[in-house]
């Protein structure tokens, strides 16, 4: 869950024990990577917040929405779809006039969108159906691409591809490969930290107590 950008991949692997390049030293992103990024994701709800928030980050960078969390979360009504797929006009000229949030009236309308979708999802499924349709891409186990160097991560692939391709056909917005792709690294479909890095393990121990 950041925003891929080819200009930073460097060629040389790093030492063995260093963090992903990616999250620098700002203290917000180390504990984002530290804690949550790569580890597997099964809650329904969490599932939803995670999806919306990478829609929000489109065209940002990640560390712009990680910083507005807090804020997404109290205007979203804690990420609760079932509250925000009731939302109406009003809510949304509530939300535009949020300075907390990233008011972008097709980023609102598209978290709306996605809670009655996901409302959809679970009505036909019932609990863990949101979780099943998304792991289903990856046969429910996390994938590992042991990764060696920045220039190894790709911004798609052919599961999010898919996974893309369904969810907006179940009426899902914002959510085309590439956010598809960062979603599935931050939920832990994906193992995408580089093997040098502690959390690479972490995250893999994590994969294989979910089994």
């Amino acid at each position: 869950m950041f925003s891929y950008d080819s200009r930073m991949a460097a060629t040389t692997e790093p030492p063995h024990g260093t963090r992903c390049w990616w999250c620098g030293t700002d203290p917000v992103y180390v504990k984002y990577h530290d804690t949550e990024w790569g580890v597997p994701e099964t809650r329904d709800r969490a599932l939803y917040e995670k999806l919306v928030l990478d829609g929000f980050q489109a065209g940002l960078s990640w560390i712009t929405i990680l910083r507005k969390r807090p804020a997404f979360r109290r205007a979203f009504d804690g990420f609760d779809p079932a509250k925000v797929a009731r939302y109406g006009a009003r809510d949304v000229a509530r939300l535009l006039g949020d300075e907390g949030i990233v008011r972008s009236r097709a980023k609102i309308d598209g978290a709306i969108a996605n809670a009655r979708a996901w409302e959809a999802v679970m009505q036909a499924g019932g609990r863990g159906a949101f979780r099943d349709l998304l792991w289903r891409y990856v046969d429910h186990r996390t994938i590992d691409n042991g990764l060696r160097r920045p220039s190894d991560v790709r911004p798609s692939s052919a599961e999010s591809e898919r996974m893309a391709k369904d969810l907006k056909k179940a009426g899902f917005k914002f959510c085309g490969p590439v956010i598809c792709y960062a979603f599935m690294q931050a939920v832990g479909m994906v193992n995408d930290h580089l093997s040098s890095c502690p959390r690479h393990r972490a995250c893999a121990t994590l994969a294989r107590r979910g089994e």
